[in-house]
């Protein structure tokens, strides 16, 4: 008996430490590998070779590698700025003459150094491997972007300094792209004025986990990327934008099929129109913009894209985002208002008659009775 006591009394507490345990090993298995120990090769040392001009290797594809760094530029990088020496993330380097490079091309060259950023970067890194670049890289495609594409190696700055930094990056592979956003109410307003408050690729696609419009839920949730600023009230009321842009495309027949579609087909590709299939993409124009597709003379051609048969009646039937006013639509807005007062009324008038009669047979049941 006294043994059973004694259990139940430390079952709970045994219970509790190995809790914490497990859940101490599963914290300490997602944090990110720290940097090596301080090193003992300080980078002056280093740079007594690579600090000197036209420091190169002649790869056996013929490329050359250059292995010049300048000082002052990696002093002012990210890493530079926080101390970093040059063998924490060249790990391999502990004594000269170097091991000698294994790699044919400096593509081969940068696949094999970027995934050092894992040590330091680990949670980025494993963001990276569930975007479309590692994904396309995994299929074979060499050329997809890794860390050192984006960011550089020895000259790293922050990413956003400056914000149109961001689309330049992308540019860098996605020039087509990048070409129609630079003109599009985004691109110009943040590469041409510096506006923070326009998105950038990132915005959209995600940093590290990009996700791309091949990616058929991509672009079923493409309303709530839009929604992140437009229905976003205190920015929209910055720009005299209307927050009821979202509202009226989930409340109409496009969007709340969009809403329906989205629990019943999960992983299929949308069978209604999403913001992107009628403003664009990349290349989205004002409304006030005479080459954009939601402009009243344009507007045709954009639902046709869907509806082949449309003719030139057929855009007047949607209300262009807006909720009908005086000013706007004022027909449909005093039909609707004329309902609101009519239903309940003839409701009322209904449910009173009902009542009343309902009323007057029970009283004249009472009184045959009474008789």
């Amino acid at each position: 008996m006294t043994d059973q006591k004694h259990y139940r009394t430390i079952a709970p507490i045994l219970l509790l430490l190995l809790l914490f345990i497990f859940s101490y090993r599963i914290v300490s298995a997602q944090e990110p590998l720290p940097p090596p120990p301080e090193p003992g090769i300080s980078n002056s040392t280093c740079l007594t070779c690579h600090g000197k001009p036209d420091q190169i290797i002649t790869l056996p594809s013929g490329e050359i590698l250059y292995l010049t760094i300048d000082e002052d530029k990696y002093n002012l990088s990210v890493h530079g700025l926080d101390g970093y020496a040059c063998v924490q993330c060249h790990t391999d380097i502990t004594e000269f003459p170097h091991p000698e490079l294994t790699v044919n091309t400096l593509r081969e060259y940068k696949l094999e150094k970027y995934k050092l950023c894992a040590r330091c970067h680990e949670e980025k890194y494993q963001e990276l491997q569930n975007g479309v670049h590692a994904k396309e890289l995994a299929m074979g495609n060499n050329e997809a972007a890794v860390c050192t594409d984006c960011h550089g190696s020895h000259y790293i700055r922050p990413p956003d300094e400056p914000r149109s930094h961001i689309p330049q990056t992308c540019d860098l592979c996605h020039s087509e792209i990048y070409n129609a956003y630079k003109e599009s109410v985004h691109g110009a307003a943040l590469i041409n004025e510096g506006n923070p408050d326009v998105p950038s690729c990132t915005d959209c696609h995600g940093s590290h986990n990009i996700q791309g419009p091949a990616n058929s839920p991509f672009k079923l949730n493409s309303p709530q990327i839009c929604a992140e600023c437009h229905a976003d009230k205190e920015l929209m009321d910055k720009y005299g934008i209307s927050t009821d842009v979202f509202d009226t495309y989930i409340s109409d027949f496009h969007g709340k099929t969009s809403t329906l579609f989205e629990p019943k087909a999960e992983g299929q590709e949308p069978n209604t129109p999403v913001c992107i299939d009628c403003h664009g993409v990349h290349d989205i124009k004002s409304p006030q913009d005479p080459t954009s597709t939601v402009i009243q003379a344009n507007l045709l051609t954009t639902c046709q894209k869907c509806h082949p048969d449309a003719n030139e009646n057929f855009p007047s039937a949607w209300l262009g985002h807006y909720v009908p006013d005086r000013e706007k639509y004022p027909l449909v807005y005093y039909v609707d208002l004329f309902y609101k007062f009519f239903i309940p009324l003839v409701l009322g008038i209904m449910i009173l008659f009902v009542g009343t009669d309902a009323i007057r047979r029970i009283i004249n049941k009472s009184r045959e009775k009474s008789s």
